[in-house]
């Protein structure tokens, strides 16, 4: 039998066919061969990204009719307000004042803040709502029952009664329709400069709210793909326009915010506010504590006149009752909402007259 000679470029040919099977198998059995491709997405998170592409960026909105708006439920409305029966999540040891989660009995979930800022952040959050800034759904609850509490929590466990009884808090409701994103930079922001910008520096000066750190603003992804841009932590309102000592008159006490500076001084054009003010020297024992306020103090000063009368034109349609209804949600008693309420409209007033 005549076997035909196998040439050595065919076994060459035939070699090289080997080697790639080979590299081709071992390519696919390899655990990063599919590092490349990327995983499909959730439904949820195929949905929002979807919506995403054709959502906007807001830090805010025209108010709907703002002289009927409703400041003592708040943006959250009556329907969203916290009731029923509620059972201990976790504890929360993020920022400076005490909180914790709960979960009602419909399965929503909330964050509890104890503490001095429960009443100033509920007033504030409305205040801010009203004028067509995005907040959080903030509810003030002079009494709350909690099932589960921890026998000592690690912070705020003073203000813990019996049987998980805690008294004057803020809830915040937490919605399945908004993701956080991140935070915002004042100073970098897409917005930084435009009108709107500048009329949330009003409203901070107006309140008195002087903890103007980055990190007390958020960015929230809705289900619909806006994002909207907020400042999320209102706590250090109506008190002193700066970190101040005592500490207990920096936040929620009538003296320190009556007696404060609103307005600086208006030059060409432009107006500076008191707040967010220099902290008192005494804060100078802290100094990286100390100089981070200081540079804050950038945020209420050199606002655009235009811009400013832009927003008091909005305020200026609240009325009386509104502003009372903000205070009168808080847990503030019938003489100091009056008078809270009557040093918000004193300073309407003023930058109704610039």
């Amino acid at each position: 039998m005549n076997v035909p000679k196998q040439t050595h470029d065919s076994g060459s040919r035939t070699d090289l066919k080997i080697l790639l099977a080979l590299l081709t198998l071992l390519l696919i059995g390899s655990p990063g061969a599919g590092a490349g491709k990327r995983k499909s997405p959730a439904g949820g998170e195929r949905d929002r990204a979807a919506a995403a592409a054709n959502g906007q960026a807001l830090i805010w909105r025209q108010p709907e009719n703002i002289s009927s708006r409703d400041l003592f439920w708040g943006p959250g409305g009556k329907e969203h307000a916290p009731r029923g029966v509620f059972t201990f999540v976790k504890e929360d040891m993020n920022g400076t004042n005490p909180k914790f989660d709960v979960t009602d009995q419909d399965g929503v979930r909330w964050k509890v803040k104890m503490g001095v800022e429960a009443r100033s952040e509920n007033a504030a959050d409305r205040i801010v709502w009203a004028a067509g800034y995005f907040t959080n759904e903030d509810y003030f609850v002079a009494h709350l029952d909690v099932r589960g509490m921890p026998a000592r929590l690690h912070r705020g466990w003073k203000m813990v009664g019996p049987n998980g009884q805690v008294r004057n808090v803020r809830l915040k409701r937490e919605t399945k329709n908004e993701k956080k994103l991140g935070d915002w930079q004042w100073r970098n922001s897409q917005f930084t400069g435009s009108p709107e910008w500048n009329g949330l520096r009003v409203m901070m000066a107006l309140i008195n709210n002087w903890d103007l750190k980055d990190v007390n603003n958020a960015i929230y992804q809705r289900k619909d793909g806006d994002r909207i841009f907020l400042v999320s932590d209102l706590g250090a309102s109506f008190g002193a326009a700066g970190r101040t000592w005592p500490t207990w008159k920096a936040k929620d006490d009538f003296d320190s915010f009556s007696r404060s500076k609103f307005i600086l001084r208006v030059n060409t054009g432009a107006v500076d506010f008191a707040t967010p003010a220099r902290p008192n020297w005494k804060i100078a024992v802290n100094p990286r504590s100390y100089f981070s306020r200081i540079r804050m103090e950038w945020i209420g000063r050199g606002v655009p006149i235009g811009d400013v009368r832009w927003i008091a034109n909005i305020l200026s349609r609240l009325s009386p009752q509104q502003i009372c209804d903000a205070f009168r949600a808080s847990g503030y008693s019938p003489d100091e909402v009056q008078a809270f309420a009557g040093v918000v409209e004193q300073r309407i007033a003023a930058l109704k007259r610039l």
